[in-house]
């Protein structure tokens, strides 16, 4: 052959380049860029020709229009070259005698295919490229070229990546699919996602496949992988059905990327998210978010970086979330022709366009049916007429996005699997009661044999009979097999892991015999128990929460009177409120209640239980009004039945006095919180971890008082107990942690609070990662430890990116994301941009006024804090009117003495002077520095600014010797107390009028 061949020469410099041409199937590309790629480093030019094959255009002008193409023409030949049209070999054969074989030095062919391809194709001579490595590779294509195959210099641009050998995997790869070899047409819509993500800037390469069920989104996705792969070094598939199992897939990516974590979560997820955002190791990743219906739900949690982000959705809100939105339409009438003739050889052109239009070209329900009339004796014209006869609607109803072909459909492939091999239809059914997407079948697997239905039991306990029925299903595209890395390849290949698609789990979870549909939820629900840790609390454990809380409600685990079951709920609850999926929680606590209530009677243990911790999760989203009415319902009712000491009554009475610290009713709380901590003392002991939680809230309740010296004794008892009875990184000795370290910065001991809390930051990052609304409130804390210390340019960029991660972990409205915006603001104003702080305190003052009943402190002192931007710019009796009235407010909602109302008295005292009224400045500002001594003590910083501002009112009354006497001591206490160079010294020594911020407290 080397003699009929016309050799590519490569041009030396100044010459014109030689032209190859590479014909090749779309689904191919990655070889076909490969080569290319090879060819370009050896100085030739290379044009890409993407084959298409219409069935109107004869075979034999499409390979006469191919020859007319620049340069030598290299064909990569493979079984989806000559299917494409669909064309059988018959066809091929004849115009490649035709046309190619008069003149085959034009031509030149590499063959990727180890199956049957036309025998004509022999006068392409095409040289094998399968089952070898890439250089053999590259020297079979050089031959084959009559290139010389001498290496390469070094390129001047050392650094540039060509694509990767399309037979070796990137370096990581996980969770894809397997390829769906009859993938069909669709190409337009893959070469506007590559484009996209390709032209993308870093941080905005994100696409969204969107469109109805069924309409093969997932399948779309998978082909991208397949086709452009090749150009990763990551490629990571996700379900991202809900939050929870998003995060789960997500910090699986992280050993795979060989990142240095121990084995919680947290650290686990903000190593991953952290890696990818920065490109290191690996910057040319791809990650795939299979099923994100709900962008809401994790649309923060997408990466950022130089990687590309591929969705599948049925939601087009993911274009209001800096991503690309692309619909999926259903096929157009030919590919679906294409396809269903991949599919289905036997059929002719015209029955497939029959079959098309009848069932809508909706690709899943094309794929089942052409799969199963393929196998079946049924014509299509008998098989139309089936359709045409309807189904009882009574019996099988499913969602109005579904074609109503596909009910008909489904109801005739269903009763062909009943009748080859029942027992697949046995599984099918019992997978239903999990949720839809991956089906965790090893959870079955894990029970006792004795424990389950009959037929499952039988095929579980029988491989050859479970491979049977597994085959079965995916031969008719029911399911698929899952391939994420959490499963090995063996568990792949047994049918541990299955992908159920949404519109088939639907289907025949409604067209069920009752008698399968209650033995077969019991199952599930058994299997789900048993799978539960069993402790919420271990941050190492929340991946497997992650992976069950999906199933709880398709497993309508809510009904159930088992005792194991119900547990399992409870947990759920708790792994969500640890979490900070507070909202997520609150919805399963709803309906928790109102099965329960229902299940069990409002007075049942479990429902007490349950009332706990869906209170916790109300409270922790900032619904005090309802907590309150919940938990003094509940306190009342136990007391009554069963006595003041009474563990759940105790509990209930701890939520209550939660509500009221959050209801601005501190002295109420601390009444409760001493009370409960000697009950749970003299009932428990000191160590108790119960003991240990009053004491804790009892700290929560001095602090909201003002009384800081006594809060940060209970808070040091608590954390010193808590690090010695549970463990320096459980999340309750954090908290005690963060509560020291608010202790020390409001009691002025900056240096200390600082050094705390910079370490419990870093503890709080890897157990609980970095989005969970603990770790924010620690780095909170941390920004305003330097914002005290002076350290302006790292206080700031911290406040702002705790503000922005709260508004999209937790919401804007929510208690904790109001606390960083208070001090964002207050920044903010401080420090020059008038604009935002204002625009912030607009709308923390609103967002409070209709969540807090007014009178609260925390309205009172958000107001306080807007006089203050009021002032600035030039508002002066507006300011001066609402200082007045914060003042009064805060004094009636917490007393004269406490730290809020003398710092509001601070700035009402200056702007008395503004509007005018210097006596009455002096006035309160002499009773506040004698208040603030006697409370506070004469050196903590509060009482050293009031000490300060009353030195520059007694100049404004020109009591000059007076006023230097007290400046004087105040600036020797604020040199010994916080250092000569500190900010607040140097503020003072140049007769800076100081100020006060109010700053909400948890609750």
């Amino acid at each position: 052959m080397s003699e009929a061949r016309t050799p590519v020469r490569p041009t030396g410099r100044g010459a014109a380049k030689q032209t190859v041409t590479i014909s090749f199937a779309g689904f191919n590309r990655a070889w076909a860029v490969w080569i290319g790629d090879r060819l370009e480093r050896r100085g030739l030019r290379v044009v890409y020709l993407r084959y298409d094959s219409p069935a109107e255009i004869p075979l034999v002008d499409l390979l006469r229009d191919l020859k007319l193409a620049e340069g030598r023409i290299l064909i990569v030949v493979s079984e989806r070259y000559f299917q494409l049209g669909p064309r059988t070999h018959e066809e091929w054969n004849a115009a490649l005698r035709e046309v190619v074989a008069p003149d085959p030095s034009h031509f030149a062919a590499v063959s990727v295919t180890t199956a049957p391809v036309p025998t004509a194709t022999a006068v392409l001579a095409p040289t094998d490229l399968t089952n070898m490595g890439a250089d053999e590779a590259e020297r079979r294509l050089l031959d084959r070229l009559d290139l010389p195959g001498d290496p390469l210099p070094d390129s001047a641009d050392g650094e540039r990546r060509g694509p990767r050998f399309p037979a070796a995997m990137p370096e990581v790869w996980g969770g894809v699919p397997r390829r769906n070899t009859r993938f069909t047409g669709r190409e337009r819509l893959l070469n506007e996602a590559y484009h996209h993500l390709q032209g993308a800037e870093r941080g905005a390469g994100v696409v969204a496949l969107h469109g109805m069920s069924g309409v093969g989104k997932t399948q779309l996705a998978a082909e991208y992988v397949y086709r452009f792969g090749s150009e990763y070094d990551v490629v990571w598939w996700v379900n991202a059905e809900s939050r929870v199992t998003y995060r789960r897939f997500l910090a699986e990516l992280a050993p795979r990327l060989d990142l240095s974590t121990g084995p919680e979560y947290g650290e686990r997820l903000r190593a991953v998210r952290d890696s990818l955002r920065r490109g290191d190791p690996y910057a040319r990743w791809l990650l795939i978010l299979d099923g994100a219906d709900e962008p809401e739900q994790i649309w923060d949690l997408v990466p950022t970086g130089p990687g590309h982000v591929l969705i599948t959705t049925r939601n087009p809100e993911w274009s209001e979330h800096n991503s690309q939105l692309l619909e999926v339409p259903v096929y157009d009438r030919d590919e679906s022709v294409a396809f269903i003739r991949r599919r289905a050889p036997r059929l002719t052109e015209t029955e497939a366009d029959q079959l098309a239009e009848a069932l809508e070209d909706l690709p899943l329900l094309l794929d089942q049916t052409a799969g199963w009339l393929n196998d079946s004796d049924l014509s299509v014209e008998e098989y139309l007429q089936l359709l045409d006869g309807g189904i009882d609607q009574d019996v099988v109803k499913v969602s109005a996005d579904f074609p109503l072909a596909f009910q008909t459909a489904w109801s005739i492939l269903l009763n062909k699997l009943r009748e080859t091999v029942p027992e697949s239809v046995a599984l099918l059914r019992l997978c239903t009661f999990f949720a839809p997407g991956s089906i965790p079948v090893r959870l079955l697997k894990e029970m006792p044999l004795e424990e389950l239905p009959e037929q499952i039991a039988g095929l579980l306990n029988d491989p050859l009979l479970w491979n049977k029925a597994i085959n079965q299903l995916r031969q008719y595209s029911v399911v698929r097999l899952e391939s994420h890395e959490a499963a090995t390849d063996e568990a792949a290949s047994s049918g541990e892991s299955l992908y159920l698609h949404r519109m088939v789990h639907q289907i025949v979870r409604k067209d069920m015999p009752e008698d399968d549909r209650r033995e077969f939820i019991d199952v599930v629900r058994r299997a789900l128990a048993v799978a539960d840790p069993g402790r919420p609390t271990d941050t190492r454990l929340w991946d497997r929460y992650a992976e069950i809380v999906p199933h709880l409600e398709y497993a309508d685990a809510l009904q159930s009177k088992d005792r194991n079951v119900q547990q399992l709920v409870l947990n759920c609850l708790r792994y969500m409120w640890f979490t900070g999926e507070y909202t997520s929680g609150i919805r399963l606590g709803e309906r928790a209640l109102e099965a329960w209530r229902s299940l069990l009677g409002e007075t049942h243990p479990q429902t007490w239980e349950l009332t706990h911790h869906y209170a916790n999760s109300l409270r922790s989203a900032g619904d005090y009004q309802s907590t309150e009415t919940i938990d003094r319902a509940a306190a009342e009712h136990l007391r009554e039945e069963r006595g003041e000491q009474d563990l759940d009554h105790l509990r209930a009475v701890g939520g209550l006095a939660a509500d009221l610290r959050g209801l601005g009713r501190y002295e109420e709380a601390l009444e409760l919180s001493q009370r409960l901590h000697a009950t749970y003392r003299d009932l428990l002991g000191e160590q108790d971890s119960r003991t240990l939680n009053a004491l804790n809230n009892l700290g929560v309740s001095l602090r909201l008082l003002g009384r800081y010296e006594e809060a940060l004794d209970i808070d040091r008892r608590t954390l010193e107990s808590r690090r010695s009875v549970l463990r320096g990184r459980h999340p309750w000795t954090l908290g005690s942690e963060i509560s020291y370290a608010i202790d020390l910065r409001l009691l002025g001991r900056y240096a200390e609070a600082e050094s705390v809390q910079a370490k419990n930051v870093r503890e709080y990052r890897i157990v609980m990662g970095a989005d969970n609304p603990r770790t924010l409130w620690a780095e909170h804390n941390l920004a305003l430890c330097h914002h005290r210390s002076g350290d302006r340019d790292k206080a700031g960029p911290l406040l702002s990116r705790v503000l922005e991660r709260g508004e999209r972990v937790m919401g804007e409205a929510h208690p904790d994301t109001l606390m960083f915006a208070v001090s964002q603001s207050c920044f903010a104003r401080e420090h020059g941009d008038i604009d935002q702080a204002r625009g912030i305190s607009e709308s923390i003052n609103a967002r409070y006024e209709v969540m807090l009943a007014e009178g609260h402190p925390f309205i009172a002192g958000a107001r306080a804090n807007h006089a203050l931007v009021l002032r600035i710019v030039g508002e002066r009796e507006h300011a001066y009117a609402l200082i007045e009235q914060s003042l009064a407010d805060m004094a009636a909602a917490v007393g004269e003495n406490h730290p809020w109302t003398l710092g509001c008295a601070i700035n009402a005292a200056a702007l008395r002077n503004l509007v005018g009224d210097p006596e009455s400045a002096a006035s309160l500002s002499r009773d506040t520095v004698t208040r603030a001594t006697e409370s506070l003590g004469r050196t903590h910083p509060l009482t050293l600014s009031a000490r300060v501002a009353l030195a520059a009112d007694l100049r404004g009354l020109r009591e000059g010797q007076q006023a230097e006497k007290v400046e004087q001591e105040a600036l020797s206490d604020l040199a010994a107390t916080l250092g000569k160079q500190h900010v607040h010294t140097i503020s003072a020594r140049a007769r800076n009028r100081p100020y006060w911020d109010f700053e909400p407290q948890t609750t």
